[in-house]
């Protein structure tokens, strides 16, 4: 068995996982001065620290293999809350009861009276003035 192949089944654990995830991609694998050299880029810093962990846990001093891993979050995979910052969220709605108020009911929803000014230019369809609400209104509720 060449030294290659001896390297290659030593680390294979750490090989099969490399190979198994679309967020790292090697660059390069071969040996050189008598050590397995293995050249990757990993997504994310995470993704970078399991890869290592695998090494420890085959040998802790790793002594015959040179690692050189980098991080490239293009590599990263796409996660719903990416997706989901990518699209608009839907927006909730509320129905105006007696006695609201813009206000009121920005208070209510951003936890500030005064963010008011939001409800009203996502309702500007159905409201002219935000002094003027009426109860039996569906006001949508941007995020």
């Amino acid at each position: 068995m060449d030294r290659l192949e001896e390297l290659k089944a030593k680390y294979s654990s750490v090989l099969k996982m490399v190979e198994g995830q679309a967020s790292i991609r090697v660059k390069n694998l071969h040996v050189q001065d008598n050590k397995l050299f293995l050249k990757a880029s990993a997504g994310s810093e995470q993704v970078k620290n399991s890869i290592w962990d695998q090494i420890k846990r085959v040998d802790k001093t790793y002594a015959d293999l040179m690692a050189d891993i980098t991080v490239d979050p293009s590599l990263a995979p796409k996660t719903p809350a990416s997706a989901a910052a990518a699209a608009p969220a839907a927006a909730k709605t509320y129905t105006v009861q007696a006695g609201d108020s813009l206000s009121k009911i920005s208070k209510q929803f951003y936890g500030n009276a005064n963010e008011y000014m939001k409800i009203f230019d996502a309702n500007k369809d159905q409201l002219k003035d935000p002094n003027m609400i009426k109860p039996g209104q569906v006001l949508k509720i941007p995020s």
